[in-house]
């Protein structure tokens, strides 16, 4: 079965022999604070240094998922309130958990903007330009949910100050890891506000992730295949040229090879008068729920898993992932198989 599912996603094919490798060397049954597992976490923080250009005073850390970083933002970064401009359902999600946690008092009183980068519910994205907007006007801590784009497309790190990931979707790995990525200025407030009462509190996970330790017992089979992953992609700019190219190719087709569908972009072209938001890594594909239905169906039976739509799409969109273990054969199989279609 080929999947586009947008996450969790298709993983690379090398991920097999990198976990049987693991198994095989004791890597799973390493301790987390042994010298050997130590230097493979000093290993993979340096290649996401590398491959991703991250700033040199930019700290890192692992923990389970994007939603636990949501967590962690509103527990250890945000003193007030947080401001969630949200454009579909993660924003909302979002900004439905933080503020259970550190309720809505009054919007000028917030202190965190969170901004989800890739919006996968309906196929947009922020862009670097629009963030850039947001960093000239905000002046406290910006962070980034960047779960569907993070090893996917280029970022311009210092707009914000914690940018977080998932590694299901652009990394091509399993789930049950995630990157969380933050500045100088993010440590500053943690320490400020000194939340240090949780397992995964920042100041804790600092303290423990910049001896390369983790501060309870981790994905140690993820982290390992995270770094192998690491070790074979090539850097981040080379990356964001192909996922451009692929994603400009995704939306050429539907709007020349399938115009005559029942299928249409969910997301309109850009023009002078309406700004870039269309995703390069979800395309988000519209359609009546009957002929959305039958469409999944048909291309389940030809070895074709679509992605379901989700939030207010959910029945009426498909999507389709365009992350970088993806394939052109198999981009080029899902494509042959959308122009033959016939309900």
């Amino acid at each position: 079965m080929i999947t586009f599912y947008p996450g969790p996603s298709k993983v690379y094919p090398q991920v097999a022999d990198y976990a049987a490798q693991a198994v095989r060397d004791g890597i799973v049954s390493m301790n987390h604070r042994s010298p050997g597992f130590m230097a493979i976490v000093e290993r993979a923080f340096a290649l996401l240094r590398e491959k991703l250009a991250l700033p040199a005073d930019y700290h890192i850390a692992l923990v389970s998922s994007a939603t636990e970083c949501w967590e962690i933002v509103a527990q250890s970064l945000t003193a007030s309130t947080s401001l969630h401009p949200s454009g579909g359902a993660f924003g909302d999600k979002w900004r439905e958990y933080a503020h259970k946690i550190k309720p809505m008092i009054a919007p000028n009183l917030a202190d965190t903007l969170c901004v989800v980068q890739n919006e996968t519910s309906n196929g947009t994205q922020v862009s670097m330009d629009t963030l850039a907007g947001f960093r000239r006007d905000f002046s406290a801590l910006i962070a980034v949910d960047a779960v569907s784009s993070m090893a996917g497309i280029a970022f311009d790190w210092i707009l914000a100050d914690v940018w977080f990931a998932s590694v299901q979707k652009c990394f091509g790995l399993p789930a049950g890891l995630a990157v969380l990525i933050y500045s100088p200025a993010a440590l500053k407030r943690a320490q400020a506000i000194g939340e240090n009462d949780h397992y995964n509190s920042l100041l804790f996970l600092h303290e423990n992730f910049s001896k390369f330790q983790t501060p309870y017992t981790p994905n140690g089979l993820g982290i390992y295949c995270l770094m192998r992953v690491l070790e074979q992609v090539p850097p981040i700019a080379e990356v964001d040229a192909l996922t451009r190219q692929h994603a400009a190719e995704w939306y050429t087709f539907f709007e020349r090879d399938m115009a005559d569908s029942r299928f249409r972009l969910l997301i309109p072209p850009t023009t002078p008068e309406r700004p870039a938001t269309r995703s390069d890594t979800v395309i988000a594909v519209s359609g009546s729920e009957a002929d959305i239905s039958a469409v999944k169906k048909a291309a389940q039976q030809a070895g074709i898993m679509l992605g379901n739509g989700y939030g207010n799409w959910k029945n009426t969109t498909f999507r389709i992932a365009n992350f970088p273990a993806i394939t052109q054969a198999e981009r080029d199989q899902l494509r042959d198989f959308l122009r033959s279609y016939r309900p």
